[in-house]
């Protein structure tokens, strides 16, 4: 019997890759006012600067709005933006899951229509998914659908919607009504639809995190009508269209570069001389990092090559958030100080602020219990 493993082949950026990286340094350079500790600002002038220098949709076929560049120049774009702390939010989820599964399972008014909205900065995906008392369970999503006369009307509640107070639309994961008798099969009648979000009958309300900023957001759906051609693929096929989605999200490099700026603080305190045991505390974050880099371009050369890397993805999401839970804890081993979010001391911020994130880094994208149950599956354990 063959022992299921993983793929993480060793592969070198192309010439082209490193080019677009001089690019990308100096756009940032000339945006530096924008740069932040986190990807998560919302700026759709940002967007459409993206859009203007092909950033968005960069692998896309032309057709649609996209560029033909490959995965490698997607991967030295993202990478470089999260580094830098650039405002992606308004425009990342769509260039990330949303435009890439509309390519796969959408149709041609839908690509037309879309895409091209999406590589331009135009227009905001977010991702319709959780919901209340299921977690990360979305087989047990409770949102339904009912075919009417023109259309589809759907009920439910979704939970954790970041952006939603500020996306144009979100593809929106729900089941189709059945008789009311339970399905032995809980993914049966799962689908998908490009909601917009202005549509009548959608009340999105704000959910508060810890440090006091409004991204997420609860959202109340009462007899919400979408027409036909807002069914995304085909009415029961949402699982795989979902798992597809999701492998896109688990496989990008904001699962380990998040904390970055806080990683090069601590090394800047460190001094050219630290003691052995913050050089070995140091070293061993920056060699995850390298790890997981690796592990992660890999990743690209797959999608390049047109191979779903879902059980890989998984794998360096399940360690990409344990690295980044780790770095804040290190961090207050090695230098004590007092967290305060609002503090002068650049240190003293990114303590308070990565502290407090720090929690929902495991949940985003897929629990760990999610994520090693998918990797169980890979390695032929269950």
């Amino acid at each position: 019997m063959v022992t299921p493993t993983f793929r993480f082949d060793p592969v070198e950026m192309p010439p082209e890759a490193l080019e677009t990286r001089k690019e990308v340094r100096a756009f940032i350079k000339e945006h530096e006012h924008l740069m932040g500790f986190s990807r998560g600002e919302f700026n759709r002038d940002f967007s459409r600067a993206m859009g203007k220098k092909g950033w968005i949709g960069m692998t896309w076929p032309k057709q649609y709005g996209g560029h033909e560049r490959t995965s490698f120049e997607r991967y030295v774009v993202i990478e470089e933006m999260l580094v830098a702390g650039a405002p992606l939010s308004a425009h990342y989820t769509g260039d990330r899951q949303s435009g890439p599964n509309m390519l796969r399972f959408g149709t041609e008014e839908q690509k037309n229509y879309f895409l091209p909205r999406i590589a331009a900065g135009e227009m905001a995906f977010c991702i319709g998914m959780s919901e209340p008392n299921s977690g990360s369970d979305l087989a047990g999503t409770r949102t339904r659908a009912q075919k009417v006369d023109g259309g589809y009307k759907i009920n439910g509640t979704k939970l954790w919607t970041s952006n939603a107070h500020r996306a144009d639309y979100a593809i929106l994961f729900c089941k189709m009504a059945g008789d009311g008798k339970e399905e032995p099969d809980r993914h049966a009648g799962a689908t998908q639809f490009l909601l917009d979000l202005k549509s009548p009958g959608i009340d999105i309300r704000p959910v508060i995190n810890l440090l006091g900023e409004h991204h997420f957001n609860e959202i109340f759906l009462t007899d919400v009508f979408v027409p036909d051609n807002r069914l995304l693929g085909a009415e029961g096929n949402g699982w795989n269209q979902l798992t597809s989605e999701l492998s896109f999200e688990r496989s990008a490099p904001d699962r380990f570069l998040v904390l970055f700026q806080m990683l090069q603080q601590m090394i800047r305190m460190a001094g050219p001389e630290p003691d052995k045991a913050t050089a070995a505390a140091l070293g061993k974050l920056i060699s995850q990092l390298a790890t997981l880099r690796s592990m992660s371009v890999s990743i690209a050369g797959m999608l390049q090559e047109g191979i779903n890397p879902n059980n890989e993805s998984a794998v360096v999401k399940d360690l990409g958030t344990r690295y980044e839970q780790d770095i804040p804890v290190v961090a207050r081993q090695l230098f004590p100080a007092e967290p305060e979010l609002e503090a002068i001391d650049l240190y003293s911020s990114m303590i308070a602020r990565s502290t407090m994130n720090a929690p929902r880094f495991s949940i985003q994208g897929g629990t760990r219990e999610i994520l090693r149950g998918i990797i169980a599956r890979g390695l032929g354990l269950r």
